[in-house]
């Protein structure tokens, strides 16, 4: 898990709502300890999650521009991040199309 949360504010195109969810998350799962959401923590993680970032959509709308954008690059937008992100969801589709097809493998 990050030790740090991106700034958001000041970014150029404007942080996205996936942006802003991400912060939101690393958030709650920082400060509740959560690293790994079960089916006992989804419910509260998601609908903690949600309010946060409904909370900071609103607060970075509300705040002045800044004068100098933020020193570091938001995770989703650096090329290794998304790379890691398209190899999860490729190695997740395989892996339910085997499910789907009745193929034996390792969990």
């Amino acid at each position: 898990m990050c030790r740090n949360i991106t700034t958001l504010r000041g970014l150029e195109p404007a942080a996205t709502d996936e942006e802003i969810t991400a912060a939101a998350l690393q958030f709650v799962r920082k400060v509740t300890g959560v690293t790994k959401v079960s089916d006992a923590t989804r419910d509260p993680v998601e609908r903690a999650t949600e309010e946060i970032a409904d909370i900071v959509t609103r607060l970075l709308d509300e705040l002045p521009e800044r004068r100098q954008p933020p020193k570091t690059v938001p995770p989703l937008r650096r090329a290794e991040v998304q790379a890691r992100i398209a190899q999860r969801i490729k190695e997740r589709e395989e892996h339910e199309r085997m499910h789907e097809l009745g193929i034996a493998h390792s969990h």
